[in-house]
């Protein structure tokens, strides 16, 4: 996947920018009661409307950038190829054949190739994350019933 190439890490004067802009933003944002309020840029004294959706995600991608996260940002709807879906799972795409094939992730397909929808690969990944969290609480419950862990 192209874009997942081009995130890098934010570089220390991007961070201190993106925490001023964020500090004000997120204040402005409490005071404001338009659905699609505008705002100026100043370089250019152009007033642009902008969704209140999308300025909430912009503080966001702000706040992420102040923390020194590296920041994606894709549409829900977007299909994707098998080997953009294995790379975002983190697994082989074999492996992510026999997922599609097993009916686990659902897909659909285009001539030869097979499609994915973002959504279901993060669906699928988010559910496989919970899967593993419980599993690690029982484990631990499990081993504090057996004496093994001091809690």
């Amino acid at each position: 996947m192209e874009y997942l190439n081009d995130i890098k890490k934010p570089s220390k004067k991007e961070q201190r920018i993106a925490m001023e802009s964020y500090s004000a933003l997120a204040a402005t944002l409490q005071e404001l009661h338009s659905e699609n309020p505008e705002i100026e840029i100043e370089e250019t004294t152009e007033k642009i409307k902008i969704p209140l959706k999308a300025l909430k995600l912009l503080a966001k991608i702000l706040k992420a950038t102040s923390q020194g996260k590296p920041i994606s940002v894709v549409p829900i709807a977007t299909e994707m190829t098998t080997q953009a879906a294995a790379e975002l799972l983190g697994c082989s795409r074999p492996h992510l054949v026999k997922l599609l094939e097993s009916g686990e992730i659902p897909f659909t397909k285009v001539g030869r190739h097979r499609r994915v929808m973002f959504e279901d690969v993060m669906n699928y990944k988010n559910a496989k994350k919970q899967e593993q969290e419980q599993l690690l609480i029982d484990m631990m419950k499990s081993d504090e019933e057996l004496g093994l862990y001091d809690s």
